[in-house]
């Protein structure tokens, strides 16, 4: 009998020109852009690697040279900071990307969407179930949300979607499914649509930048063709997966911000800020004052 597959493979999108950012990001990916003191790419790496995961894949595109960068070693400022006995801040440097991690870069030769890009990391990924995280969704949680979907994929051994529930006039910026009925975090999905209109929406539950997937999803965005935008959308790939396998939508615990968006980004910077371990106290102080 066939034993368990086993997680180890997280897929990154990280070719997105981040334009909503503009001018910040016109030379530096959004991905790098920081809350607080990490840049989102790296909260969303840790995510990854505490769900057990050790091949960060990242998919990329020009301008993205930083990422590589920030994950690799730096001898010049690690040999300066051993000098000037600046341990603590060495350790946090060597310790950027988690022990026991490593990375593996692909090129996606042309913006033709997040289907495009996931498809990209076939090579890689090869015949293994493999995660997708969207670093643009920073998901703030006592238990890393992709750990938690993780013991969902352990135990179901079929595709997971991480989904929220969005106000109804919202819809037109997700992929939308229904489900069957189920458990109160976690039902078999009948349908997803994307990104369509608040009437014709079947639903409010929205997919949310956390992905577990089967490796039978590469059979559909092999022959994908464009679909809304022009695009190859991840969404029609998923869609027709589910006449072949079981996929399973999970409301993860926790709060998540879309940093890809202005608001969500401050949003993430404010609740970080207020939680960091460091400068908590006093920023919290200082919003408290603003208030007044």
């Amino acid at each position: 009998m066939t034993g368990k597959k086993r997680l180890n493979k997280a897929v990154f999108p990280v070719a997105g020109l981040g334009s909503r950012f503009l001018p910040a990001t016109k030379a530096s990916p959004k991905e790098m852009m920081p809350v607080v003191d990490k840049p989102l790419i790296q909260y969303a790496v840790e995510e990854a690697a505490a769900a057990g995961i050790t091949d960060m894949i990242f998919v990329t595109g020009r301008n993205k040279r930083a990422i590589e960068d920030h994950f690799d070693s730096a001898w010049e400022l690690e040999s300066d900071l051993a000098a000037k006995g600046k341990h603590a801040l060495l350790e946090m440097v060597r310790g950027v990307l988690p022990a026991g991690c490593r990375c593996i870069y692909i090129r996606q030769s042309e913006p033709l969407g997040l289907g495009h890009a996931v498809w990209c990391a076939q090579p890689v990924v090869g015949n293994e179930p493999f995660a997708v995280v969207l670093a643009d969704d920073l998901v703030d949680a006592v238990r890393p949300a992709l750990s938690q979907m993780e013991e969902v994929f352990e135990q179901e051994q079929c595709s997971v979607l991480g989904v929220e529930n969005v106000p109804r006039e919202q819809t037109g910026r997700y992929g939308i499914v229904s489900t069957e009925p189920g458990e109160a975090r976690l039902g078999p999905i009948c349908a997803i649509v994307e990104k369509p209109s608040p009437d014709a929406a079947p639903s409010t539950l929205a997919v949310v930048g956390r992905y577990i997937f089967t490796p039978g999803i590469f059979r559909h965005l092999e022959n994908a063709r464009a679909g809304l935008g022009g695009e190859i959308q991840l969404t029609d790939a998923i869609a027709k997966l589910l006449g072949e396998e079981r996929v399973l939508a999970f409301r993860f615990e926790g709060q998540r911000y879309d940093c890809g968006s202005k608001l969500g980004y401050l949003q993430a910077a404010v609740q970080l800020g207020v939680k960091h371990p460091e400068i908590g106290s006093e920023f919290t102080t200082f919003l408290a004052r603003r208030r007044v």
